[in-house]
Parts: structure tokens; sequence; C-alpha cells
């Protein structure tokens, strides 16, 4: 582990006790996940999701939310984790948010959802809602990056800070200081944008969503 990586695992602790965090099993760098021993294709990394055990949220989810849309997409959406609505349907965004991402792509992208792929970066729904824990996120990541891998998009975009943070390992800085920005990422280009969730409790941010979903359609 890299000094700026414990730095980083440091103040993440420490935020975590200041949530009311006493205890934790085992920490598990993400970048050391061996990728080479998941499935190489969307069907069989689902296949080994199914009956994901690797963390706690397994224990408390109805449906296992591994992701859907076009298997080649040039534009892949990640968002945090499942809700109720996804929980129940094993389906990612169908609830609200989920309406107000479909509304996204069809009216500004002018795309059709089955265009995209669209996924969480854990895959099982975290109880309350709450914000995934940093070993629930290493548990599910692996699993991801291969999703990424497989599909091979052109654009990802991050849906909100957990996404981001996550996806980067960039747990500072705050989803309004880079919203908009482009990053790169594997072979794809990452743009973080507001979580529809967020822009459902605050519209008047829906502008910028806008003008970021414009910059996409210009980069296809």
């Amino acid at each position: 582990m890299t000094q700026d990586e414990k730095i980083r695992l440091l103040k993440l602790l420490y935020q975590y006790r200041a949530m009311g965090f006493e205890y934790f099993k085992e920490y598990r760098p993400v970048q050391e996940a061996n990728l080479s021993v998941l499935p190489n294709t969307l069907e069989e990394l689902k296949e080994a999701m199914l009956n994901c055990h690797l963390c706690q949220l397994a224990k408390t989810r109805k449906k296992v939310v591994f992701g859907e849309g076009n298997a080649h997409a040039k534009i892949l959406f990640i968002g945090e984790g499942p809700g109720a609505s996804e929980d129940d349907t094993g389906r990612p965004f169908v609830g609200r948010a989920g309406e107000l991402l479909t509304k996204m792509i069809e009216n500004v992208l002018e795309l059709s959802r089955e265009d995209v792929y669209i996924a969480n970066v854990v895959k099982c729904r975290p109880p309350e809602n709450r914000v995934p824990t940093h070993e629930e996120v290493s548990s599910c990541k692996p699993y991801l990056m291969q999703q990424i891998r497989a599909i091979s998009p052109k654009i990802i975009v991050a849906l909100g800070s957990t996404a981001f943070h996550h996806l980067t390992g960039e747990y500072d800085t705050p989803i309004t200081k880079i919203r908009g920005e482009v990053f790169e990422f594997e072979k794809a280009k990452l743009i973080p944008t507001y979580h529809p969730s967020y822009l459902l409790r605050n519209p008047s941010a829906k502008k910028e969503v806008y003008l970021d979903m414009l910059k996409i359609k210009r980069m296809l």
C-alpha cells in the first residue's frame, strides 16, 4: 500500500468513526482483487453474482441487481446501489429516480434506455438505503470492474459522489467541484454528475445535469 493510499484509508476510517462505526473485520484493498478469476462475459458474470455472499448485504437483499441494457453500449451509467424498488424487481433504476434517468436518456441524449447500460457500484440494497460501506464496495467492485471491461463503453457516467469516489479512489473532492469534468478511466471517459435522486430533492440542479448530458451527447 502506498503512502497516499494509507492517508486516504486513515481519512476514511476517521469518517466512519464519526458516523458511529467502531470495528472493521478486515481491510481488503480493491486493487488487489484478481479479476482474471472472474468470468469474462456478462451472462456468466451475472450468474456468479447471483450466488455472491461476500459481504453482509447478501443477508438482507431480496434480489441481486446486476444491471441491464445494451451489452455493447457506448454509455454506461453507474449509480450508488439498489433501492427498495430495485431490490424487489432485480432491475436497476426503476423507482422515481429511475424514471427521471430514463427521461434524461430519452429527451437529452435522444437514445432509448435499451441503448445504454445501467448498473450500480454495489449490486445488493444497503439496509435503509444507507451509503454502502468501503468493505461492501471492496467486495463488489471486482465484479463491477469486470462488468465495465466486458461492456467496454466509450463513456462512463458516475451518478453521484459515491459512484465517482469509489470508482476513482478520490474520496476528498465533493461532487459539486468535479461535476461535468472529463476523466480518463480504463479505456473510457468518466464524467461525474448528480444522482437522479439528488435532483428529485433539488430540482434547481437539473439545469447542470442537462448541460452534462449535452456534453456527453457531443462526445458520442
